[in-house]
């Protein structure tokens, strides 16, 4: 797919072909339209029942796709170079969103928890620009650090350094799932970069270190993390979300009751449309639905990871780890998001990318699809002038 227009905001005069990769787009905007049917059906009570508006909270999330759709519109036509040029300020950034939300009068609390900023008509949940700030700033430390971090303990270490005082802020909030989806998606790009298997096992081995302590000292993030393996054993407080997430999954058989007719989302599942709404499309789809929609993110990782080789084959390599990052932490999200839902995995808090609603969410993760689709556009736009020398060869001999 290409589109005709001036690379904006600069020069008109520089005109290009804007090319689209389709299939990350049809894959993208097929999970977002089936986001909005999903949602509309898991929050039509809550909804109801909280505002008197049945489709509250789904006009609400169409505000945030337009804002999403603006801001990539605006990503789509930045250089990656211009990314790569304002890494430390990105960094910088992320920090003082981390910090800000802190602050007394400033953060926003919502059930025990200080990780939104009111922002006007929305409150920005902090920790998904910070993520977005971090993958890039770590990008281009890849690339200019990139023999330090193959060779020396220390070209592992600063990144960490940095990427631990951005997950003591988050643990701060505290927001456990990010900080978790922050430092697998960072061990993820520096493991594909290039680092040692030994620095990532002294990491690793602290890592693990620190979270036992912190969930030790804590007796309801002990019973948050532990509850998830038997649930049922007190199944009206802390087991109470996961047994009628399993009822809800259970419910749905192989087809589902039929979009509309959950039973669930009446008030027995918390947080139907945000953390839960998963447990609620298998209800009303079953099974198959539930197969199809696996399907399509497993897709959407396809075509960003087949994305970052094709750019580590070109030799652009930061906008291959960019590329890996964003890949990665969708894919993480999604599949945690998704192993909550069925008892698989302790309740993290987690939305499912384009689906849950969560306006900042949505948003950062339009703008990460817009950034893909820009590395396809300069990758193919490149491409071209070497393809002409190819064939200009081929016809001489």
């Amino acid at each position: 797919m290409t589109i005709h227009s001036a690379t904006w905001p600069f020069p008109a005069r520089m005109k290009t072909e804007l090319q689209i990769d389709s299939v990350l787009l049809i894959i993208a905007m097929a999970l977002l339209m089936g986001g909005f049917v999903i949602l509309t059906s898991a929050s039509i009570s809550i909804s109801n029942n909280t505002a008197n508006n049945p489709f509250f909270y789904i006009q609400r999330q169409l505000v945030a796709a337009a804002i999403g759709a603006v801001a990539g519109f605006i990503c789509l036509f930045i250089p990656m170079r211009l990314w790569r040029s304002l890494g430390p300020l990105i960094l910088l950034v992320g920090f003082m969103l981390l910090i800000v939300v802190l602050i007394p009068g400033i953060g926003h609390e919502v059930n025990g928890s200080t990780r939104w900023v009111r922002l006007g008509v929305m409150n920005l949940q902090v920790s998904e620009p910070a993520r977005l700030c971090f993958i890039l700033y770590l990008a281009g430390y890849l690339v200019r650090r990139n023999k330090s971090l193959r060779e020396e303990f220390t070209g592992f270490l600063r990144p960490m350094i940095v990427l631990s005082l951005a997950c003591v802020l988050l643990l701060m909030e505290p927001d456990l799932g990010a900080t978790v989806v922050l430092l697998a998606t960072a061990m993820v790009m520096m493991f594909v970069a290039g680092a040692r298997i030994r620095d990532f096992l002294v990491f690793l081995v602290t890592a693990v270190l620190a979270l036992v302590v912190l969930a030790v000292a804590s007796p309801y993030r002990m019973r948050r993390i532990t509850g998830f393996l038997d649930p049922w054993a007190d199944p009206f407080d802390s087991g109470f979300q996961l047994t009628q997430s399993l009822i809800a999954i259970g419910r749905g058989e192989w087809f589902g009751v039929g979009l509309g007719d959950s039973v669930q989302k009446l008030f027995y599942l918390p947080e139907a449309h945000t953390d839960f709404v998963f447990a609620v499309y298998a209800e009303e789809f079953g099974l198959l639905g539930s197969f199809i929609l696996i399907a399509l993110f497993l897709a959407l990782l396809w075509r960003v990871f087949k994305l970052a080789m094709r750019a580590a084959d070109a030799e652009r390599l930061f906008e291959a780890y960019i590329a890996i990052g964003l890949g990665a932490w969708l894919g993480m999200q999604a599949f945690i998001n998704i192993g909550v839902n069925m008892g698989m995995l302790p309740t993290k808090g987690l939305t499912l990318p384009l689906i849950s609603y969560g306006r900042s969410s949505l948003i950062i993760t339009m703008i990460c699809i817009a950034l893909l689709l820009r590395i396809h556009h300069e990758l193919a736009v490149n491409a071209k002038p070497v393809n002409r020398k190819r064939r200009e060869r081929s016809k001489t001999l």
